[in-house]
């Protein structure tokens, strides 16, 4: 499937806020609760959040999008604050990686990871790494055929009062 990919602007936050919302649920749905998963998508999704985010010139927001509808993104940042370690390398966090459910399995995920490869090679980082959770055994696949490994970190990321953990995986580039 052939896609294009483009940094996302001001003008995609609702798009990027409907999809967010969209993939989280759709990934994450059955792991808590309805109302913790109600108030986890409305505080981290909604458009004043993504609005915030898209104006920050080191957040980097990039939509896949086929016949110019929105299919996926990513996002990626120069980021230390969640694992502060990293800062021993030029580091760049993927920190979400998502498509629709209807586009899953059709490569889509590939070309935005390849994208997220490319540009950490093209802006010399040293190290790309994310968080995924521990139980989300297909992602974590998808990551090892990259090369991704675990880094012997994990960390908390409750969905509103249900415990959840992410484990750190990372790939050094150099």
């Amino acid at each position: 499937m052939q896609i294009t990919i483009r940094r996302a602007t001001l003008a995609d936050a609702e798009t990027l806020s409907a999809i967010s919302k969209q993939t989280f649920y759709d990934t994450f749905t059955g792991t808590c609760s309805p109302e913790d998963m109600a108030l986890f998508l409305e505080a981290y999704f909604n458009l004043k959040q993504v609005k915030r985010e898209l104006k920050n010139p080191s957040d980097f927001y990039y939509l896949a999008e086929q016949g110019g509808k929105a299919i996926g993104y990513l996002r990626l940042m120069e980021d230390y604050s969640n694992l502060p370690l990293m800062k021993k390398w030029k580091s760049l966090e993927l920190k979400r990686i998502y498509v629709l459910k209807e586009f899953q399995g059709k490569g889509v995920a590939q070309q935005l990871m390849d994208y997220t490869m490319q540009y950490a090679k093209d802006n010399d980082y040293e190290v790309v790494w994310l968080g995924v959770w521990e139980h989300n055994g297909r992602a974590q696949k998808f990551y090892e055929k990259y090369g991704f490994e675990y880094s012997g970190h994990t960390h908390d990321f409750p969905i509103g009062n249900t415990p959840q953990t992410d484990r750190w995986l990372w790939k050094f580039l150099t």
